[in-house]
């Protein structure tokens, strides 16, 4: 097996705490709350820098602008009852939605014409980021899926309010490289220009330029991507050739 197709089964991302653009967090948040865990709790190796080659040319943008826009009207928070509860607006062709939190699937809606739908998280953690999408169809197709949203964290009151890593913010992480052919957690086609993070720390959507690579959508996650690994999508052999590199990323 290519070692980067290893990588990808367990995952790769990683970032500098301290380049996040954070939002206000109310007392009783850190004190109720706990903190988001990874969801993947096995053992990760450690990869030293190999150094490696990019695929040449720069890799383009991805282009989401063809698909369904994401949900909005966005509303709720924190309750007293320990849950984060939240409502959004109907967006017009939908037949379902989905929501994330830190990319991993929280909730599935089917739209049967009603204005606003509810969202329930049973067991919230601190800092988690919300994030829905719309859809075409309810088989998941990578075609049917719509942008995804901007994340929403709590704030200093414990509501949702729109959070998004400033652009011009730089990260300082390990680069790795992954080759499979599927869908990514996202539902996307795995392809150019998309890359896996850790959505606890980097909101699904976000876009950064990696130097000897070009620019990344972020929509992945995986086992092995924490903290301060991302893992950007090269085909074949290109993925092994790309080593594992430590660079300076910039959000766009």
């Amino acid at each position: 097996m290519p070692v980067r197709s290893l990588f990808r089964v367990f995952g790769a991302v990683a970032l500098t705490l301290g380049a996040l653009v954070t939002v206000p967090v109310a007392t009783a948040q850190a004190a109720d709350l706990p903190a988001c865990q990874h969801f993947y709790t096995g053992p990760i190796p450690e990869r030293p820098i190999t150094g490696g080659h990019g695929p040449g040319p720069l890799v383009d943008p991805v282009d989401v602008s063809g698909r369904l826009p994401a949900p909005t009207g966005v509303s709720g928070g924190l309750g007293a009852d320990g849950k984060v509860t939240f409502t959004f607006a109907r967006v017009p062709g939908a037949v379902a939605y989905r929501a994330f939190r830190n990319g991993q699937a929280l909730q599935w809606i089917s739209d049967w014409g009603q204005a606003s739908f509810l969202v329930t998280d049973a067991s919230p953690c601190q800092n988690a980021n919300y994030q829905l999408y719309a859809m075409t169809a309810e088989d998941n197709t990578p075609g049917s899926l719509g942008q995804i949203s901007t994340a929403y964290r709590l704030d200093g009151s414990n509501q949702l309010t729109p959070y998004a890593m400033a652009k011009g913010t730089t990260l300082n992480y390990k680069v790795t490289s992954y080759n499979d052919v599927a869908q990514t957690a996202l539902g996307y086609n795995a392809g150019p220009g998309f890359c896996a993070v850790d959505a606890r720390n980097i909101p699904w959507g976000t876009r950064f330029f990696v130097p000897g690579y070009g620019h990344c959508y972020a929509a992945d996650i995986g086992s092995w991507i924490k903290d301060d690994i991302v893992d950007v999508w090269l085909p074949g052999s290109q993925a092994n050739d790309w080593g594992v590199q430590g660079l300076t990323l910039t959000v766009e």
